[in-house]
């Protein structure tokens, strides 16, 4: 990575009407880092990433992409590939037809069969879009926001609609891509996609980014956990607990490792049984709810 930032977002504002829908919102992605910028419908993400493409002005504060305006169509639009959750092909297009379309609008040169075999649409080049399904859609999506290996790729909510082996093969090519130097902005709801691929995560809520970090530094804010259940009688645990709903106990705990060795200690020398077993360290979920207070 250099040191200097492909996206650069400093005290971004943005207001529909009386409705502050991004505040103050600084972060920056560098070249070739994958970055989630996640939150709740409505935490103000996707009218942020809107600037940042380059759809709509900001209304203050500054965003640089290459280090020009994202509405400098001419210097950064060729640079840049964009997967919408819904892109609005016309329905009487074919795949073929579609992809070559957008991928001239691009400027960007390639080729529309090497995209479609990349996506596993090449069976499908003279389908028009009318008939394709949800997930053979959201390939065509993929497809011309890759066309001509675009430095910079934004994903909104790639994954929607696709069965395993569609997903496995979308992950594949961006990993391809990211091999080349590509930098990718992420934006999903399957938190454990984030959580296995992103280099760092962007956490909004409400307008503002709450939380940014590896998953790692973000993980760490929030105790692991151990449950179990216990026949009675039992002695006292060796570890403070609360007792859930269903009966069984819960240890929140910083240092898992050792608090679990304690635990299971404690259960041998007692001739005890830990029924259902589970211990972990945080998920990104777990910050998630902490986060957005659900």
């Amino acid at each position: 990575m250099t040191s200097t930032p492909v996206i650069d977002v400093e005290r971004l504002n943005l207001s529909y009407g009386d409705f502050h829908a991004v505040k103050d919102l600084s972060f920056q992605v560098a070249k070739g880092e994958l970055y989630a910028l996640l939150g709740t419908n409505g935490a103000g993400k996707t009218s942020a990433l809107e600037v940042v493409e380059g759809h709509r002005p900001p209304g203050s504060g500054t965003v640089r992409v290459f280090g020009h305006s994202p509405r400098d169509r001419l210097a950064v639009r060729p640079r840049m590939g964009i997967m919408l959750q819904e892109s609005g092909f016309s329905p009487d297009l074919t795949v073929r037809e579609s992809v070559r379309l957008i991928g001239g609008l691009s400027r960007r040169k390639d080729s529309v069969g090497r995209v479609l075999g990349v996506v596993g649409l090449t069976d499908k080049a003279g389908t028009r879009v009318s008939q394709l399904s949800g997930g053979e859609r959201r390939r065509l999506d993929f497809a011309t926001a890759v066309y001509g290996t675009p430095e910079l790729l934004f994903l909104d909510e790639p994954t929607t609609g696709l069965d395993i082996q569609s997903r496995d093969a979308l992950w594949q090519a961006v990993d391809r891509l990211r091999e080349d130097g590509a930098t990718v902005v992420l934006t999903t709801h399957y938190l454990e996609e984030a959580q296995q691929r992103a280099d760092r995560i962007g956490l909004m809520h409400k307008g503002t980014l709450h939380q940014e970090g590896t998953v790692h530094e973000l993980t760490r804010t929030l105790p692991g956990t151990v449950r179990f259940s216990l026949k009675d009688p039992a002695p006292a645990l060796p570890l403070p607990a609360t007792r859930e709903g269903d009966g069984t106990f819960l240890v929140r705990t910083f240092h898992l490792q050792k608090d679990l060795h304690t635990l299971l200690g404690w259960a041998h020398d007692n001739g005890l049984e830990l029924g259902q077993l589970q211990a972990g360290p945080t998920r990104l979920d777990d910050v998630f709810r902490a986060v957005t207070g659900d």
